[in-house]
């Protein structure tokens, strides 16, 4: 399935319940993911939340047509202020939960703090970034070195296809920048007014949860959190039963409440 967007496509797969049955849940992939890279997760919570699931590939990725490079060093904030409002346009959203991943998680903190964003009933992210650490660079420039020393570009290439060298480069050349260490959205935090759920792998080696108590201790609204032994930076491959359990029940809340919500009336 795919978007057409002026003359761009967008690579995309719908789980479930259409929009006027249900909330959707929104996965907004990592730096380097794509629809296929999600795998089969998103159908499985979709089917658990009985809620539908949009997965779609973000330009520059996946099926989806490419991207002029250099990306700016706010891409992330373009993603959040002009890409997402048009998905949410263009499949009639009505009300939903941002489900991000990495850089996929940031987007849906940015969007969250911005001033419009009529439907959003919650925020769950995996390993999220709210600011520029070490040990995101320091583990970076070593996925660069496997991406053309190693066997990283093939494997990433069964995913991205023609796009492979357009997302990896687009990304790497972002976080590697110089002057994107003092990249921050922190201001974003307390404008977020709707629950979140924040899933960190205790393992991670791209984030510590230095991440994560910025985003608890700023947010606009209650932060559950989730600390995951054994598990690196992909909790829902790495501990997906896990990773699916705490999503449902806090995606059951919301709805719950949205329910309670509207029987006050």
């Amino acid at each position: 399935m795919s978007l057409l967007f002026k003359d761009k496509n967008i690579e995309s797969v719908w789980y479930g319940p259409s929009p006027e049955e249900a909330p959707t849940l929104i996965f907004l992939h990592e730096g380097l993911g794509c629809v296929s890279m999600w795998r089969d997760f998103p159908e499985k919570l979709s089917r658990k939340t009985e809620c539908g699931a949009l997965v779609f590939s973000r330009l520059g990725y996946g099926g989806s047509d490419s991207f002029p490079l250099p990306r700016e060093l706010d891409f992330l904030h373009h993603e959040a202020f002009i890409e997402l409002p048009k998905i949410l346009t263009e499949y009639k959203i009505q009300e939903y939960i941002l489900i991000g991943h990495s850089d996929g998680a940031s987007i849906a903190l940015i969007f969250g703090g911005m001033s419009s964003k009529c439907g959003l009933l919650g925020i769950v992210c995996e390993a999220p970034h709210v600011f520029c650490e070490n040990i995101t660079i320091f583990s970076i420039k070593k996925i660069k070195n496997l991406y053309y020393n190693g066997n990283l570009r093939e494997r990433l290439k069964k995913h991205h296809g023609k796009n492979v060298d357009n997302a990896f480069n687009g990304w790497v050349d972002v976080w590697l920048d110089p002057n994107f260490t003092s990249w921050n959205i922190e201001s974003y935090l307390p404008k977020i007014y709707v629950p979140q759920l924040i899933i960190q792998g205790l393992n991670d080696e791209y984030g510590t949860s230095q991440q994560v108590e910025a985003i608890k201790n700023q947010s606009g609204n209650s932060v559950e959190t989730c600390f995951l032994k054994n598990c690196g930076h992909t909790p829902h491959i790495d501990q997906e039963k896990k990773t699916i359990k705490a999503m449902d029940l806090f995606i059951r809340k919301l709805i719950v409440k949205k329910n309670t919500k509207y029987l006050s009336f």
